[in-house]
């Protein structure tokens, strides 16, 4: 989650194609999706939209060699939901990689073996209508929770799902900050409100 620049580094190590989205099966209009029952969130982590950022960051973070706690990552995310980081590589073009919750957590599983990352949020601009809420979260990854500067800021552009009684991720799509790439002076604020 961003999620983040632990995504781009180890999709940018080990993700040698894009992921592909799982076929979606015919509903009635009235049946809704399945919610992620293996995985059930506790009320805290999804309560509001600050709860599930906050979740999401923490859960991610961490030391060189801490298992991060993949159950509560699941349970924070709608089933099907996607990752995308849209940092282009060294030799190309941007591109998008698609990334499905378990592609995210086998292919950044490693990197958190050998390195600490800390991600957190320092910006948060929020727009929301009806049960879906659209946030676009700077964050700064720190590979020790006290390092003085971050090693990468960018934007991690976070669509919510409410049900009426908790919030859901549904997708993650972001991107670094870089020479060619600043972060604009907006979104060094927040705007929105944070609850």
């Amino acid at each position: 989650m961003t999620i983040t620049r632990a995504i781009t580094l180890a999709a940018a190590l080990t993700c040698t194609s894009l992921g592909v989205p799982q076929a979606v099966s015919a509903q009635t209009p009235s049946a809704p999706a399945a919610a992620p029952a293996a995985h059930p969130a506790a009320a805290a982590d999804v309560s509001s939209v600050d709860a599930i950022l906050h979740s999401l960051y923490d859960v991610i973070s961490g030391p060189a060699g801490q298992t991060r706690n993949w159950d509560r990552f699941r349970s924070l995310f709608y089933e099907g939901a996607r990752l995308i980081p849209a940092t282009p590589p060294i030799d190309g073009p941007p591109r998008a990689r698609v990334l499905g919750v378990e592609d995210y957590i086998s292919r950044t599983s490693g990197a958190f073996s050998q390195q600490g990352f800390y991600e957190r949020e320092i910006a948060r601009r929020v727009d929301q209508f009806g049960s879906i809420v659209q946030v676009f979260s700077t964050y700064e990854s720190r590979r020790a929770a006290d390092d003085a500067k971050p090693f990468a800021r960018g934007i991690n552009s976070i669509q919510l799902y409410f049900d009426g009684t908790r919030y859901f991720v549904v997708t993650i799509f972001w991107d670094a900050e870089r020479p060619s790439n600043p972060l604009p002076a907006k979104y060094l604020e927040t705007a929105g409100g944070r609850e």
